[in-house]
């Protein structure tokens, strides 16, 4: 009975993952010569703004210095054809749909899946900026946990959808410990808690770099957005990049629906919108507090 059963949730799973998680498509599209090299793509550059030229007509919108969309454009990349590596330093299977690989360390303890990624870029980024008192997420279960807090020595203590802190541990504000409280957010949260957690962007003309695309649950999945771009009109282009599950190597996706822009895309709600590995459907956008 328990191999029938067994059986029968595998077959569910798949079927899911198919409509879901669509890679071997465009693998075949590839091998068959249907899909279109970019020349958009800088191979020699070494961050996301130098490595993705801009269409004819657009221009880079502009941001202040030292902002999250400047650190986010300015993010530096691993060489040109760099490939996609899961946790357990295997390579992932399809190598298709990206153009760049982020300068992201995957831990090799598989926790960094595809919110915690962007959850780490976000942390670091206020971190390097000094400004840790903001670094803070909450768990699946809604309650908050602070970077603040855990640095002080608090710790949860977890039952069922019950949390509670209290201080358990001496105050360590060292780079490392910051690492043990990512993981500790990797674990208790995810695409589901960011999903009611963060502000909802309703006007798809208000959107900018570090916003995010979301689609919370399981299976759930989230990509950022790392540029934009706009031209004469007003019309502006985006470049979106992910970190996966199993959990692997942060990277820049590719528009695999239309090659004339790719790795560029056009963004707006209430549409479907393909990544190399997902497509999101009745999905938001959100962004960071």
């Amino acid at each position: 009975m328990k191999k029938v059963v067994l059986s029968l949730f595998m077959i569910i799973t798949f079927v899911v993952l198919v409509f879901q998680i669509k890679p071997l498509k465009y693998a075949l599209l590839e091998m068959s010569g249907n899909i279109s090299k970019s020349s958009l793509i800088h191979k020699d550059s070494l961050t996301i703004a130098s490595r993705v030229n801009i269409p004819k007509g657009y221009k880079r919108v502009t941001y202040p210095e030292g902002s999250f969309q400047e650190y986010l454009r300015h993010y530096k990349l691993k060489p040109f054809g760099s490939k996609i590596i899961n946790y357990d330093d295997s390579e992932y299977f399809w190598q298709g749909g990206h153009i760049g690989v982020l300068e992201v360390p995957v831990p090799k303890n598989g926790l960094q899946q595809c919110a915690d990624a962007l959850i780490r870029i976000r942390s670091e980024y206020l971190w390097d900026h000094d400004r840790k008192d903001e670094i803070g997420f909450n768990f699946t279960s809604g309650h908050y946990c602070s970077w603040t807090k855990y640095a002080e020595g608090y710790r949860p203590k977890i039952s069922g959808n019950k949390v509670t802190f209290s201080k358990t541990v001496n105050a360590n504000h060292t780079k490392a410990n910051f690492y043990k409280y990512l993981n500790l957010i990797y674990t208790y949260s995810g695409t589901l808690s960011l999903y009611h957690e963060l502000i909802p962007i309703y006007d798809d003309k208000t959107l900018k770099i570090g916003d995010m695309l979301i689609k919370g649950g399981t299976p759930g999945h989230i990509v950022m957005i790392s540029d934009e771009i706009i031209n004469e009109n007003g019309d502006k282009l985006y470049l979106l990049f992910q970190g996966n599950t199993p959990a692997q190597s942060v990277h820049l996706v590719k528009n695999l629906e239309d090659d004339t822009i790719s790795p560029w895309y056009f963004l707006e709600n209430d549409i479907k919108i393909p990544v190399s590995n997902y497509v999101f459907g009745r999905s938001k956008f959100v962004r960071f507090k």
